[in-house]
């Protein structure tokens, strides 16, 4: 397999390590939105939010917790923004699940999303499918 973030696990690259454990590696971002743009990754390898294990999701995201309120107390940020990009479409690059924990400050430049608009009746459409799958 030719993951980068494998290779991070791995030690075949080196990285900036906040933490690790048996099951999960947070580290540096080597292009951070922020000083201290943090990236968290489960050791085992899956592609997204889909294929990791529930178990091994709480580990991710209860570090991805942690880590968060560090950055606040220590770096001296007011909030955080805690993202996955799940598969290409939605701007994952590296085909390996991983939560960013981006810092932020009032006025730092760093853009949300835009907001739309759901059409009449569209939103009551969207949830009658999302309604008929099964959780």
């Amino acid at each position: 397999m030719d993951c980068l973030f494998c290779k991070i696990v791995n030690k075949e690259i080196p990285c900036h390590k906040v933490f690790e454990d048996d099951k999960v590696l947070a580290f540096l971002d080597i292009a951070p939105v922020n000083p201290g743009h943090v990236l968290v990754i489960p050791k085992n390898h899956y592609q997204n939010l889909e294929e990791i294990p529930e178990q091994e999701l709480c580990s991710l995201i209860i570090i991805v917790k942690k880590i968060g309120k560090l950055i606040k107390e220590n770096l001296g940020y007011e909030g955080y923004n805690v993202s996955e990009n799940n598969d290409p479409v939605a701007g994952q690059v590296i085909p390996h699940i991983h939560f960013h924990i981006i810092p932020r400050k009032n006025g730092d430049g760093f853009e949300l999303w835009k907001q739309g608009k759901y059409l009449p009746g569209e939103a009551e459409e969207v949830l009658k499918k999302i309604n008929n799958m099964v959780l």
